[in-house]
């Protein structure tokens, strides 16, 4: 099946997330070192931020990629997770889970917190000749921050959305994405510098 590119969230929905074959063979082909593009997109396709990033070693399973990237934009704060200039985003992308999960570490490598969004599967796309990293979001989102404080955000996006309408079972798989993502951070282990 195709990367869900332009389609309306939902759209197709059969009850499983359909990795892109070819996501799955060259992302598990990539090499620590390799530089990369991520380009996020908002629940309609639409490409809200574009940027460089560096494939490192991992301790995630296959079929996760971590991927370095460092924070350039002014300073935010989302349900007490800092993200601020200089700091370093460790990002674990799936071709086949609905979700990613990024560990934000301060200049002194000491780690903030996390940040995880559910999306569709991640893909690649190709521009220039270059490969893109695309994950899509599709709404829900979480903090868990250092004490292991949590934060479950944006459900009032999912609720305007109107997919709890339009496709109940598809907002059932958001919701139950963003369960799984809660228990997948902790098998994360990014080693900062490596």
């Amino acid at each position: 099946m195709a990367p869900p590119l332009n389609r309306e969230p939902g759209a197709g929905w059969d009850g499983q997330w359909h990795p892109d074959p070819d996501a799955v063979t060259f992302l598990a082909s990539l090499t620590s070192g390799a530089a990369m593009v991520v380009a996020k997109q908002e629940p309609g396709g639409e490409e809200v931020t574009r940027y460089p990033a560096t494939v490192v070693a991992t301790d995630a399973p296959a079929p996760w990629v971590e991927l370095e990237a460092r924070w350039t934009i002014h300073e935010i704060d989302v349900s007490g997770l800092i993200f601020s200039p200089g700091d370093t985003l460790r990002e674990f992308f799936s071709p086949v889970h609905p979700y990613n999960a990024f560990a934000v570490y301060a200049p002194d490598d000491s780690l903030r917190g996390w940040y995880g969004n559910v999306t569709y599967p991640a893909f690649v796309t190709w521009q220039d000749g270059e490969p893109v990293l695309v994950w899509r979001d599709l709404y829900l989102d979480a903090v868990i921050l250092v004490t292991g404080e949590t934060f479950l955000l944006d459900d009032d996006e999912l609720a305007a959305s109107g997919l709890s309408a339009a496709s109940p079972d598809f907002a059932a798989a958001i919701v139950q994405a963003r369960e799984d993502l809660l228990a997948a951070i902790p098998a994360f282990h990014p080693q900062v510098g490596s």
